[in-house]
């Protein structure tokens, strides 16, 4: 942490211990979570909109979706989609422990299947937080607009995939230029897109903040 970030933690509305836990383990096996500031923007709009439902894509071991849990109003329901096993059987673990009265559901399938599905039987959300596949956010768009109620935001985490799209495209491996080009495809739909206000915050490894007119 930089000193702006000691200061900041003073302020900050400590985690429940069991996310403290989780944290930690994460931090310990290499699974990548979200971090505190981008945590501190979604509480804000969760308290803000009081959305009745919350779309993730990408659920990793629950962490996020455990954390927008106890910031959501009484009767909210929480949607996951998270399609790697041995990812998602960590999450059911600890949905079981942490997640009683069964707040979040977990849709153990391709994204771009499952949010396809979810456009099909008419769902529509106040807050969607997505962190998945990097190289697909493009697609997704079309659809998450569709899902996403007026006045609800879209949350898209690591938007700058570990600092890698503020370089050139020749100065990142071969192998991650396909997501290099595929997320400035995304920031560039996103912040052009005539039915969304869009801000992106270098908060973390990038944020963006899509609101639907």
């Amino acid at each position: 942490m930089n000193s702006v970030d000691i200061f900041l933690e003073l302020y900050r509305e400590p985690l429940p211990d069991h996310l403290v836990e989780l944290e930690e383990y994460a931090r310990i096996n290499n699974v990548p979570v979200m971090g505190r500031e981008t945590g501190d923007i979604i509480r804000y709009y969760l308290q803000s909109l009081a959305p009745e439902n919350v779309l993730e894509i990408g659920t990793a071991i629950g962490y996020s979706a455990l954390f927008m849990r106890e910031y959501l109003r009484e009767g909210a329901h929480i949607t996951t989609i998270e399609k790697i096993e041995s990812r998602y059987t960590e999450a059911e673990n600890n949905f079981r422990k942490y997640d009683p009265d069964s707040m979040i559901t977990l849709i153990k399938e391709d994204a771009l299947f499952a949010i396809e599905k979810l456009r099909e039987d008419k769902k529509v959300y106040g807050v969607i937080f997505l962190d998945a596949a990097k190289g697909q956010y493009p697609t997704y768009l079309p659809i998450l607009f569709e899902l996403l109620e007026p006045g609800g935001v879209l949350i898209t985490d690591n938007i700058f995939h570990n600092g890698a799209v503020v370089s050139s495209r020749y100065a990142v491996t071969q192998r991650d230029r396909t997501i290099h080009d595929r997320l400035r495809e995304y920031m560039k739909d996103i912040t052009g897109h005539e039915g969304l206000n869009t801000l992106i915050l270098p908060v973390d490894d990038g944020v963006a903040i899509c609101q639907k007119k």
